[in-house]
């Protein structure tokens, strides 16, 4: 049993409430047997038919017709209870000849990646400047067609935790679910990721919390030479450390 619980809720016409409960185990079986091993985040999914009611504490995956904001199959918001919730417009989707099993998945990926959407990694382009990409899953791999069936529902194709990882070299990890990808930050035909170009003139600092007086002893700061504080602050020049043994040996 996991600790987070999603309502797929039926608020759509153009969907019945049978169409979308089918749909349920096989986005149940994404997030337990392909989503949670890699991301360590798993969920327990319920239907909602319409006008129910979804249980307490749960957050929502909304199935409606049409978008509210322009050209989008989904987007994230609040459930009344202050918790995450992703909107499916089945009916753009189908306008699009879009599958909506695929933007469910998509969603329900995305929110469980990004819940708060406020998730980033961020690529240091020189001293003080650098790009932050968000933690958005599945948007680099979120075409129909790159996506997989499960039990004859079709999902969405999701990224690995390195994908937002610049140091790893090309096809030297998985970096999607299908293996589609073979360097961080690719893109696949019909892909994108939102970024957040940063020109400054500070780069990174540390900001502090003082101890109360007077349990305010002085303490030497961890950003010594080499920590990870260090390394955040000055420019990426890094290079591979040299082995410290013969593996030719193991």
């Amino acid at each position: 049993m996991a600790l987070i619980k999603i309502a797929v809720i039926n608020q759509s016409t153009v969907l019945t409430n049978a169409q979308i409960e089918a749909a349920v185990p096989a986005l149940q079986k994404q997030v337990r047997l392909d989503f949670a091993p890699v991301w360590g985040v798993d969920a327990d999914l319920v239907f909602v038919q319409k006008d129910a009611q979804p249980p307490p504490g749960a957050w929502w995956l909304l199935i409606l017709d049409d978008a509210d904001q322009a050209d989008a199959l989904g987007y994230h918001e609040l459930t009344d209870e202050g918790l995450p919730l992703g909107k499916v417009f089945a009916g753009t989707d189908q306008t699009y000849n879009s599958a909506w099993t695929v933007t469910a998945s998509h969603e329900l990926l995305e929110m469980l990646g990004d819940p708060d959407i406020n998730l980033s990694a961020f690529v240091q382009t020189g001293y003080n400047t650098g790009t932050f990409y968000s933690y958005e899953v599945c948007d680099a791999c979120e075409m129909d067609d790159q996506g997989y069936v499960i039990d004859g529902v079709k999902v969405s194709d999701f990224v690995y935790p390195a994908w937002f990882e610049g140091f790893r070299q090309v096809g030297s990890t998985q970096f999607d679910h299908l293996k589609h990808i073979d360097t961080p930050f690719k893109l696949l035909p019909g892909g994108y990721a939102y970024v957040l170009d940063v020109p400054s003139g500070l780069g990174w600092y540390q900001i502090d919390e003082p101890l109360p007086p007077p349990s305010a002893p002085a303490r030497k700061s961890r950003r010594t030479l080499g920590s990870r504080r260090q390394r955040r602050a000055t420019r990426k020049e890094w290079q591979a450390s040299k082995p410290r043994y013969d593996r030719s040996r193991e």
